[in-house]
């Protein structure tokens, strides 16, 4: 009876795991932040310095299949440690830049690869390994640590950069990821067998055998549903991390926004955020998965519409809380659909993929949002391509095959 009320470990590794999430996804807001600084420093356009950005992303991508398969082969910890040195050492050279390639191999390269390999494809396997029970609400949390990176590091990095400059924003950043390599490796442990424990809950019968499925790369490719799924999160990609996470701070400030008042602002979308993806984990347990893609995917082509004809504090709050509630939201069923489409076995190689084509998305915006703001001199196209391409990923959604009705949706949740 006494050993029925100790803590289970695995609360333990949700909070490692967070943390480690957390400071990753904070990393990752830096570029909004420092984008205008570089220029005004450096004399670097606008595309340039957006293109170092777009190379962290692809990196970022290709970096969570590789830290899929590695996690796979080495376990958890190990792939947490390195890529959490790797962002450090991405970062600590950044502040004594000179030359724009050494942004590109620094930031793009060794921060983009740490980053993708500290990312929720991590997260989705460490939630598969020590839950069945509550799946679903540890993804949901794994997936509000990119939210409230946001939350927590963009205001606090704006007001940092005004006051020390962008160098300030950089030595910060690597000292968080620093800091957080302890705790990841006195408490980080690979699997429950690791401490003499099992996987918190027992799976029903029918999500039992749902877990023998396995989908080999070769084979998912050559099913529609795999593409529409990598579709739908291409554009999930191209419409947050690389084009608002990117460019939407510089929109703003170049439109009379104060910075003061745009931190605002975007610690409510990262609250929202927190929000929005902790109840679409739960949602996702109970409800169609593509019918909540296909919502989150609708609101979020709205805001976008209405984004370049914003000019006043009000409508940006509107637009922070409508748009934050959708931005990670759309991970839970993407992640769902593919472990029930798929099998929960294929997930670490087949969400690291379909992520992979999310973060291609993302570089592909941040390099054309830069490109056209140059060219046209404002985001407005760029933001309106945006939100067409939302509502195309909510038809998308729509086409995906429909989930079994054998209990899996809240074993899939999880991954």
């Amino acid at each position: 009876m006494v050993a029925s009320r100790k803590l289970y470990y695995g609360w333990i590794i949700v909070v490692v795991t967070f943390l480690a999430l957390l400071i990753s996804s904070g990393v990752r807001t830096a570029p909004s932040v420092i984008i205008k600084p570089l220029e005004a420093e450096y004399g670097w356009d606008r595309a340039d310095i957006s293109l170092a950005v777009a190379v962290s992303l692809f990196a970022y991508g290709f970096g969570a299949p590789l830290g899929g398969g590695l996690v796979t082969r080495f376990g958890p910890k190990r792939v947490m440690l390195a890529g959490l040195l790797l962002i450090a050492l991405g970062l600590v050279p950044l502040l004594s830049l000179t030359q724009l390639w050494q942004l590109h191999i620094l930031w793009g390269i060794c921060v983009g690869i740490g980053t993708g390999a500290v990312a929720n494809v991590l997260g989705a396997i460490v939630a598969l390994r020590w839950f069945n029970k509550y799946r679903g609400l540890v993804v949901g949390i794994f997936g509000a640590a990119a939210a409230a990176g946001q939350l927590i590091f963009i205001p606090a990095l704006i007001s940092l950069q005004s006051t020390y400059g962008w160098r300030s924003v950089i030595g910060i950043l690597a000292a968080a990821a620093g800091i957080i390599l302890i705790p990841v490796l006195l408490l980080m442990r690979d699997r429950p067998q690791d401490m003499g424990v099992e996987p918190l809950g027992e799976l029903p019968a029918s999500s039992a055998a749902a877990d023998q499925r396995h989908t080999t790369l070769r084979e998912a490719i050559r099913t529609r549903d795999f593409w529409l799924l990598a579709g739908s999160f291409f554009i999930c990609g191209y419409t947050t991390n690389g084009l608002i996470g990117t460019h939407l701070l510089p929109h703003t400030l170049e439109h009379g926004f104060v910075e003061a008042d745009i931190s605002s602002a975007l610690a409510i979308m990262g609250l929202m955020n927190i929000f929005g993806v902790t109840l679409s984990g739960w949602l996702s347990d109970r409800y169609d998965s593509r019918r909540l893609l296909a919502v989150y995917y609708g609101f979020r082509a709205l805001s976008l519409t209405a984004l370049p004809f914003i000019l006043e504090m009000k409508g940006m709050l509107l637009f922070s809380i409508v748009y934050g509630l959708d931005w990670v939201a759309t991970v839970p069923p993407t992640a769902s659909l593919t472990a029930q489409r798929f099998g929960r076995s294929s997930v670490g190689t087949l969400y690291g993929w379909i992520f992979c084509a999310h973060m291609i998305g993302a570089g592909i915006a941040s390099y054309a949002g830069g490109f056209f703001r140059d060219k046209l001199g404002d985001y407005h196209l760029i933001f309106l391509s945006a939100a067409l391409l939302g509502f195309v990923a909510a038809g998308l959604s729509m086409s995906i095959t429909a989930p079994r009705k054998t209990g899996e949706a809240t074993l899939a949740t999880a991954q």
